[in-house]
């Protein structure tokens, strides 16, 4: 068992340096243009947002980008709460800002691939963008996907998520938690090898989309409008699915108020990684499953000193992976301050959450999901 779990860390350290190694190599790009040139439609799904809706609204009022090139897309998935009003007073106070909202036409298990295939079926524009409603623009952000695409001609655009995180473990673990997942996300593109996106600021051409024919073949999962459509992309095309590394593209999001939020909300992503079409995906979410495993299987035996060992061992490797990515995220002193508890906590919150996503249903927006 000792030699099994030195080979399972030397692979888990191999692939971590790796990663750390492919977000430097992704270099920053804050090029700017003289005239804007591309035409967006962004899409926003929402249901019962009318808490976090003014301030995304808040944010679009204030993007600079040229108004005639822009649509806001905004789709009513079944709310009942304020959140359509809170929409619809923002249009007659944004008159200059091109802003629709559509009923969720829902044909799947789905709801927002459906949201998003309603949308797109009324879009003008000849670039998709996804966000949600609980998140917060930048002033530059279509700028930035603007002379991102003018410089690189993509069909696909990767862009960073960012947490806005309060100085309490919840929320900080939360941070390193959803850190780990955008290093991860650049570090692939950096080694040549994306396999990671996040459906809150991801971009691709609507001809694109048709041609592949969107969320054909998957409507059946809940989640995975990003991962599943993502991968569709790389297969048509992996050279014109690029990373966008700059800050002004970063789109803020925030934590969940409880544990068992974060809980459901894993499980939900979690539950759609046995459905990834590519074996080395599979395969590195299998190594660090096992190791995460392994730490725990170890503290409940004869060999909790090697357990102690491992989790300090790992610890440690983890650590230079978030370090490449703190400084672009701009992440705070607070979150080292965090970062040991919260890296002891996460191989028993992660195990929780595989487990939970294999033999459980999931809550996701007041509904009940199946895996």
């Amino acid at each position: 068992m000792i030699i099994a779990g030195y080979v399972l860390f030397f692979l888990y350290t191999v692939l971590i340096i790796s990663l750390a190694i492919g977000v430097l190599k992704v270099k920053n790009n804050n090029d700017t243009v003289k005239q804007h040139q591309n035409s967006f439609s962004v899409i926003i799904p929402f249901r019962n947002e009318a808490k976090n809706l003014p301030a995304l609204l808040n944010s679009i009022s204030n993007i600079d980008y040229t108004k005639k090139l822009v649509e806001f897309i905004f789709v009513d998935d079944a709310s009942i709460d304020t959140s359509l009003k809170v929409v619809e007073a923002a249009i007659f106070n944004n008159l200059d800002t091109n802003i629709t909202v559509l009923k969720n036409n829902r044909t799947t298990n789905s709801p927002k691939k459906d949201a998003i295939t309603t949308a797109i079926t009324e879009a003008k524009n000849q670039w998709i963008i996804t966000t949600d409603a609980d998140c917060i623009l930048s002033k530059k952000w279509l700028s930035s996907f603007d002379a991102f695409i003018q410089k690189k001609n993509p069909n696909m655009v990767v862009a960073p998520v960012n947490y806005s995180a309060k100085n309490s473990f919840l929320e900080q673990f939360q941070l390193l938690d959803f850190l780990s997942m955008q290093a991860t996300t650049i570090g692939g593109f950096g080694l040549d090898f994306p396999f990671l996106c996040n459906g809150a600021n991801l971009a691709y051409k609507k001809n694109t989309f048709l041609k592949l024919e969107g969320f054909k073949g998957n409507e059946d999962i809940a989640s995975g409008d990003d991962i599943f459509l993502f991968e569709k992309f790389i297969k048509d095309n992996k050279k014109k699915v690029l990373y966008l590394k700059s800050k002004s593209a970063i789109v803020t999001t925030f934590p969940v108020n409880s544990w068992l939020k974060l809980l459901h909300q894993r499980t939900r992503w979690a539950a759609k990684t046995s459905n990834f079409n590519s074996f080395k995906v599979k395969t590195i979410g299998l190594l660090v499953f096992a190791a995460n495993l392994f730490i725990i299987l170890c503290l409940a035996t004869k060999y909790f000193n090697l357990a102690v060992y491992l989790l300090a061992f790992k610890v440690g490797v983890d650590f230079f992976l978030f370090l490449t990515a703190s400084r672009f995220f701009n992440v705070k002193n607070s979150f080292f301050k965090w970062y040991v508890i919260a890296s002891i906590v996460y191989p028993f919150f992660s195990t929780l959450v595989v487990f939970n996503s294999l033999f459980f249903k999931y809550s996701w927006k007041g509904r009940v999901f199946k895996k």
